[in-house]
């Protein structure tokens, strides 16, 4: 079998790791709700196998994807980040979910964070977007905290209307450490 070089990045709180299907039940759950709304869902269990089986695919096929987003002490699974460019999507962008456990501690800011500083660092990106759909409030506060300015939208075939979040450069101070 041959498997993507997926690395692991880890901050003070988190472990951003590659996707293992003992994840899958909290991921397959995330994506049964309603919550997911502005991320394409609900969807059911096979549809999730499905978008759960992308986020390693998408390392293979572009070499960068979205990691699974992991509590350093428990390994539990708390949401997904990382670069990620899918064929119908304007440029690379850094995107962030995160489970509804784990809304509210600073958990995607940390992810995002460390995930922007590998796609600059690593990837050599100069410039990346975000993506929001316009009633996600959560997203598009992270979006600002980050230091993300809105650049416009963008109209996705079946996600309707996106609003666009550039992010500053990689030679910008950083935004706020995490909470």
């Amino acid at each position: 079998m041959t498997e993507p070089d997926i690395p692991v990045i880890r901050t003070e709180r988190l472990t951003l790791r590659a996707p293992k299907i003992s994840d899958f039940e909290a991921y397959a759950a995330f994506r049964a709700s309603e919550r997911t709304a502005h991320v394409g869902g609900p969807m059911d269990r096979e549809t999730a196998f499905d978008s759960f089986s992308a986020l390693i695919g998408h390392w293979s096929l572009r070499g960068f994807g979205r990691w699974i987003v992991a509590d350093s002490r428990s390994d539990a699974p708390l949401g997904y980040v990382g670069p990620y460019f899918p064929e119908d999507w304007p440029e690379p962008e850094i995107a962030w979910t995160v489970f509804a456990g784990a809304e509210g501690r600073g958990v995607a800011f940390e992810a995002a964070q460390a995930a922007r500083a590998y796609a600059y660092g690593t990837l050599g990106w100069t410039t990346a977007i975000s993506l929001t759909t316009p009633g996600n409030a959560r997203s598009m506060a992270l979006a600002q905290r980050m230091g993300c300015v809105r650049e416009g939208e963008f109209a996705h075939q079946s996600m309707g209307p996106l609003l666009v979040w550039r992010h500053p450069g990689p030679d910008a101070p950083n935004p706020e450490t995490p909470l």
